[in-house]
């Protein structure tokens, strides 16, 4: 059979493929989850690039093709198994070959059908256990309220450990021998020591699904609940229980400081005070410990945990909740989840970070990645690696450090008091560096690392080797909860809870271990006595190479992927062409839903519509956008949302609106159509969505007695980037219309972006010097994969924005691109295909079929339609 024929085999076979889909899926999704399944079926890191817009049902796409995925091939690899079994036994009596399989065949059934009716009596009864939980005499916290302490005591809770558990590679990261044997028991953290009979199967291949925030994640578990699956068992052996269904066993992780119990630890605030905090209770000092973590006596309520918690599809406060109800810790017991779960919710940060990785005992090798929201994917790689430290942090650090030195000092030898001293000569060094950095002549600006670590030698230093040390030895929870007891002492009251400022020195010592050709460290002065070190990830490319290198298959997923050369570039730059797949899905409305403009002026004599740099502060040009906009409020009932390149640009319009002329102000004609409202940096955006809501759902009786000329609804003016151009959701009536003022480019003087660019250009270069280009050639490649990274930088953000407004298959809106520049193949070629598709040919001829009278035509006849059809 030649490929040819192959690939027709693979296609018929997909064309027959149920994915259980508990709706009628559309085109668009059935296309969707194809691809899904294709790529995980490829595995062998397989990447799949997908785009599909919102309101298109995708995150319900990725579940039902990915599970589906994941029962098929658990099926067909028993199956092969049983074939296998069967060849090994060739040349035996056929009766005896029989009876052996048909043995193997039992075991697999009566395996598969105690774990089912295990979880579905576990389902049934969850609200019984709840009760009964709550009857049960509570453990009580080791809080040690009101019991005296003598000084050695004390001294135990603060004195720093020679050696300590490393939280960042520990899988079982501070525990106690008792506590590692009870998990290891089950399997997590070392060897099985015995065979458990009340052990969940092994799940060998896992689906891990990350997003941004906790909320999508628990969004995406809501939606886990819709759909059905049946079993994994093979046809050949499942008979009737083929058809039946078999529950999705996920687990949701997150970190301590979201499922701790303990209140005398959750209490901390800041994540890394939790962890140090909660390793140091593991070691009973001074007679200390934490009552929840999984030991010995607590053995039966960590297994409830773990089935209870495989049979429900909890979400994180499901988790925690049943943790409290167990008076098991939900953060350690959850891991003994982790081996027999099919599908593992997280957040970004726990993906992204070895460290978190192996904290958790997450393997993705061999298993498959799903990364949702993934247009966010390169930023928050450079958010985890990033670290900041003020001038005025490092003041406050020393002197936390002076007094804890001062109670302590004749305490501590050998290796702690030396690495005291190291950590006060990294504090000094670096403020130093940091003071002389006032006098700079520029206010921000890029540090060499070395000329940052000469002050007090501390390049001498080996911040590998001091690292370890802090980390092993909890010396930052430990001096700065030391301080905070002295304010306490001082104040009479409890200590306000702060910047943890030595924590954020170690992740700043951490970022200068990173190789400079991966990062850069700026300074910014904040004012006349404060300056700022930021380190900034360059390239997400090694960041993220322990993912893609790893998993079977990785699934970038999102609404607005588009334009997707960044990712294939700065994510995956080895991969060959083979393995990667890319998708750009259509929307599920009907094509007559969607108006999509480019408004390249106002009327020909008129300036026109291109807001660059150079250009966007011409006033003419400004007044010509406001007098379209009166225009434009005028055909658009209900609410208009109008993004702005910068908050400053914002600023700019609106002072040239709000100015007198001979007649009413712009301004004043805008308000004379809508309720007119702006964002601003720096301000809550609730009071302001609030107010917009209003005006357009449950304000238009006031709205018509306050002025009798105006349409109904309103005018939203906001930013690209900002609160409003993420996450929130105008469907509907709340947003009818949404217009994109010119391209929002950033800074490209900014030391942050300018380093960005010429890493990017430095980059590409060598790299084609190394495959044989000529030196003009290469240096030409490298300038032009600058310039498009600094532009898809730019559409990544207009995507985004352009995404607000149609969130479902009913929903309607115009799409107004206020810039020639948007008429240009290039950058036409870099919105979603679902908004290509939709504008017209004629759009990118820069004549009167861009200027505003046809756009407002237009907009009547497309308004009055659905009016019609209302």
């Amino acid at each position: 059979m030649n490929d040819t024929d192959g690939a027709e085999v693979v296609a018929h076979r997909m064309e027959k493929l149920d994915f259980h889909h508990p709706y009628t899926p559309y085109d668009v999704q059935n296309d969707f989850m194809k691809t899904v399944y294709q790529v995980l079926e490829a595995g062998n890191g397989q990447v799949g690039i997908l785009e599909s817009p919102t309101g298109t049902g995708k995150s319900l796409s990725l579940i039902c093709a990915s599970l589906t995925w994941l029962r098929n091939h658990k099926a067909t690899r028993h199956e092969a198994e049983l074939r296998a079994a069967g060849e090994a036994l060739k040349g035996e009596p056929a009766w005896l070959v029989d009876q052996l399989l048909q043995r193997k065949r039992d075991e697999l059934v009566r395996a598969w059908e105690d774990r089912e009716k295990r979880l579905v009596a576990l389902q049934v009864k969850e609200k019984a256990l709840e009760q009964r939980a709550r009857k049960r005499r509570r453990v009580e916290v080791a809080a040690d309220a009101g019991v005296p302490k003598s000084a050695e005591d004390e001294d135990a809770e603060w004195l720093l450990d020679v050696e300590g558990p490393d939280l960042a590679n520990d899988p079982l990261s501070g525990l106690s021998k008792e506590s590692r044997e009870v998990l290891e028991r089950m399997g997590l953290g070392g060897p099985k020591k015995r065979d458990d009979d009340e052990g969940m199967p092994k799940e060998d291949i896992k689906i891990y699904y990350t997003s941004r925030t906790h909320s999508q994640l628990s969004q995406f578990i809501t939606e886990l609940r819709r759909p059905a699956f049946p079993s994994s068992l093979p046809t050949s052996v499942a008979k009737d229980q083929a058809a039946a269904s078999e529950s999705v066993k996920m687990l949701p992780l997150s970190s301590r400081q979201r499922l701790c119990i303990n209140p005398s630890v959750s209490r901390l605030g800041s994540v890394q005070a939790i962890n140090d905090r909660c390793a140091e209770l593991q070691q009973n000092k001074g007679g200390k410990k934490c009552a929840y973590v999984p030991r010995e006596e607590l053995l039966g309520q960590t297994h409830q945990f773990r089935d209870t918690a495989l049979a429900t599809l909890p979400d994180i406060e499901d988790l925690f909740r049943l943790g409290k109800s167990l008076a098991v810790c939900p953060y350690y017991a959850s891991r003994a989840a982790l081996t027999g779960a099919e599908i593992i919710t997280l957040p970004y940060p726990l993906l992204l970070q070895r460290s978190a990785r192996e904290a958790l005992g997450i393997k993705l090798e061999g298993n498959v990645v799903i990364i949702d929201e993934a247009h966010n994917i390169m930023d928050a790689v450079a958010n985890v690696h990033a670290a900041e430290m003020k001038l005025s942090e490092l003041r406050r650090a020393r002197s936390m450090l002076a007094v804890y030195v001062k109670r302590f000092g004749k305490k501590l030898k050998g290796e702690n008091r030396v690495n005291v001293g190291r950590v006060g000569r990294v504090i000094d060094g670096l403020s130093e560096w940091m003071e002389k950095a006032q006098g700079l002549e520029h206010e921000n600006g890029i540090v060499d690392s070395n000329e940052l670590t000469r002050p007090k030698n501390i390049d001498q230093i080996n911040m590998f080797e001091l690292i370890r040390y802090i980390q092993g030895s909890k010396l930052a929870y430990k001096i700065e909860s030391y301080a905070a007891h002295v304010d306490k002492d001082k104040d009479g009251a409890e200590a306000r809870a702060g910047t943890p400022v030595l924590h954020s020195l170690v992740s700043f010592l951490v970022a200068l271990t990173n190789p400079s050709s991966e990062g850069r460290i700026f300074y910014a002065k904040l004012s006349t006595s404060d300056v700022q070190l930021s380190y900034l990830l360059l390239s997400p490319t090694h960041a993220f190479a322990s993912v893609a290198s790893s998993a079977r298959a990785v699934i970038l997923a999102g609404g607005t992927m588009s334009p997707f050369d960044d990712y294939r570039h700065h994510l995956f730059p080895s991969l060959e062409a083979r393995k990667l797949t890319t998708l750009s899905c259509g929307h599920v409305i009907p094509k007559e839903n969607l108006c999509v403009w480019t408004l390249a002026g106002t009327r020909p004599g008129a300036p026109a519509f291109e807001f660059s740099f150079r250009r966007r502060r011409d006033e003419a040009m400004i007044r010509e956008l406001g007098l379209a906009l009166v225009n434009l409020c005028a055909a658009v009932p209900d609410g208009v949302v109008v993004f702005f390149p910068s908050y400053g640009y914002l600023d700019e319009v609106v002072g040239v609106w709000r100015a007198k002329g001979g007649t009413a102000s712009i301004w004043e004609r805008l308000e004379g159509r809508k309720t007119v409202l702006r964002e601003t940096k720096g301000a809550s955006s609730d009071e302001v969505l609030r107010e917009y809501s209003d005006a357009i759902l449950g304000g238009e009786a006031s709205a018509a007695a306050s002025a009798a000329t105006r349409s109904g609804g309103a005018l939203l003016l906001s930013v690209v980037g900002g609160k409003m151009s993420e996450g929130i959701n105008f469907s509907d009536r709340l947003g009818r219309c949404v217009v994109v003022v010119g391209l929002p480019y950033p800074n490209a003087m900014s030391a942050e972006w300018k380093a960005k660019m010429e890493h990017v250009e430095a980059t590409v270069t060598a790299l084609n010097l190394g495959r044989g280009v000529a030196g003009e050639a290469a240096a030409a490649a490298g300038k032009q994969a600058a310039r498009d990274f600094y532009e898809n930088g730019c559409m990544r953000a207009v995507n985004q924005s352009i995404g607000r407004a149609i969130r479902h298959r009913g929903d309607y809106a115009a799409i107004v691109l206020a810039d020639r520049r948007y008429g240009t193949d290039r950058i036409r070629g870099k919105l979603p295909g679902w908004i290509r598709g939709a504008m017209r040919a004629e759009t990118a001829d820069g004549g009167n079929a861009n200027m505003l009278g046809g756009l407002m035509g237009a907009l009547g006849g497309f308004f009055r339609r659905h009016k019609q059809g209302s």
